[in-house]
């Protein structure tokens, strides 16, 4: 009980000193120049705005407008996600639509090419997705005879398989500028046994491709924490420069 209570312990410290250091690292920041291009980031299923933090840190410091669409991944539909992901770019980019970029993780990535596909404007800036299931996961696949599955990921996480109801047959190729980072590590079992080939625990590195895109990078990384890479970081900045990964270091 007592190293249980030590790691416990080691672990919320851990937690409050990297809290404190991006609080104080968000005090610090220069405000973005005027001209300045803004990035859009969107989180993944089960998450929230602030498992980006560090990235939208790094982003800023780049010299990015960052703007964080921050929604509730388990209890709303694909649809109404996509809408709200609209309104949040109309209202706070609006001014800068010919250079918007999105910085995306997991589920982020589909809601994003679905907001793409569905908007009349030609889209001028950048995209990057860090593990995007575009493909769907074998995951949803195994457990979507089982009611539980909507009580667990919600309706849209639902929707993810790779058979003939995803919602991501409907997609297709991508048309405008895209970069994919996947990882290739994993601390989930279960997850990485249902899945072929290399995966970072819930996407496999082939089931994170989609036609169209410009360039694909593999880091060793779980889905988890692939956003919080310095390497990963450095790539999404180069490729949001000049559409590719390569100079990046990663």
């Amino acid at each position: 009980m007592n190293i249980k209570t030590d790691r416990a312990r080691n672990g919320r410290r851990h937690a409050a000193l990297l809290l404190a250091v991006l609080l104080v690292a968000s005090a610090c920041r220069a405000q973005p120049a005027e001209d300045a291009e803004t990035v859009v980031l969107v989180h993944g299923l089960g998450r929230t705005a602030a498992s980006l933090m560090v990235l939208e840190a790094r982003l800023e410091a780049a010299g990015y407008r960052v703007v964080s669409f921050d929604y509730p991944s388990r209890t709303e539909t694909m649809e109404v996600l996509v809408d709200s992901l609209a309104s949040v770019v109309t209202r706070c980019c609006e001014a800068r639509a010919r250079r918007v970029h999105f910085v995306t993780h997991s589920l982020g990535g589909v809601l994003v090419r679905t907001y793409l596909r569905g908007t009349r404007l030609p889209h001028e800036g950048r995209v990057v997705m860090l593990s995007p299931p575009n493909q769907g996961s074998e995951i949803v696949d195994a457990f979507s005879p089982s009611p539980l599955l909507v009580a667990v990921v919600g309706p849209t996480g639902a929707r993810l398989g790779t058979d003939s109801t995803s919602a991501l047959r409907e997609l297709g190729p991508v048309g405008f500028s895209l970069g994919i980072i996947a990882g290739d590590r994993s601390i989930t079992p279960l997850g990485s046994w249902l899945i072929p080939g290399p995966d970072d625990g819930f996407v496999g590195v082939d089931q994170s491709r989609v036609e169209g895109a410009a360039d694909f990078m593999v880091v060793p990384s779980t889905h988890t924490m692939i956003m919080n890479r310095s390497d990963v970081a450095s790539a999404v900045i180069a490729f949001l420069e000049a559409g590719q990964f390569s100079g990046s270091g990663g």
